[in-house]
This record gives C-alpha cells, structure tokens and sequence, in this order.
C-alpha cells in the first residue's frame, strides 16, 4: 500500500466511525484537542497525523489505532454487525424522540 493509498484508508475509516458515533468534525476534533480544520485535511487524506494526535483521534473516536487502519471496518462478524446496527439505530431513534418531546414541551 503506498503512502497516499494509506492517508486515504485512514481518513475514509475516521470519517466512517465519526458518522457512526454521530459526531460533527466540531464534536471530534474537540475531542481529539485538533483543530477542525486539520481533522477535515486528515479525512480527506491530505494530511496525516503525528502518532500522539492519531491516539487522541482513536480514543475520541473510542476505536483501536489499528482499526483507523483496516481496509474494511465494518466488522465482519454478522451478530457483531447487527449489534452495532442496533445501537446505532436506537441512539437515533432516541434522540428524535427527545427532539420530539422538546419541540412540544412534553
């Protein structure tokens, strides 16, 4: 794999795990104490991060190093899969229930 090819591994999987965790590139380069615009230039595979930046990025993301790495993230192991799918699909359906109950002051 050559240097470019793993810049962009690199940035399509934090982008992936970002998207999977619902954060913005705000929620994640805070999380990670980056800025914003270098997390943008990491995930489109223009820069890539010092060891120490790319720990913060992993336990902001709570991934494994290794993980940002692979060329497929999406777990390959079906339970493990749906279990994800599972809880991504309640976090969301919870947050627009308390959107819901919000909007009309319940």
């Amino acid at each position: 794999m050559s240097g470019q090819e793993i810049k962009s591994t690199l940035g399509k999987n934090i982008k992936f795990f970002r998207f999977r965790r619902q954060y913005s590139q705000a929620d994640l380069a805070e999380r990670a104490d980056i800025s914003i615009t270098f997390l943008s230039n990491i995930e489109r595979g223009l820069k890539f991060p010092k060891p120490d930046i790319l720990s913060q990025i992993a336990k902001g993301l709570e991934v494994k190093v290794c993980e940002l790495f692979e060329a497929e993230p999406v777990p390959k192991d079906n339970k493990e899969l749906i279990t994800h799918l599972s809880e991504d699909i309640s976090r969301k359906v919870n947050q627009t229930i308390t959107e819901v109950f919000k909007q009309y002051g319940v």
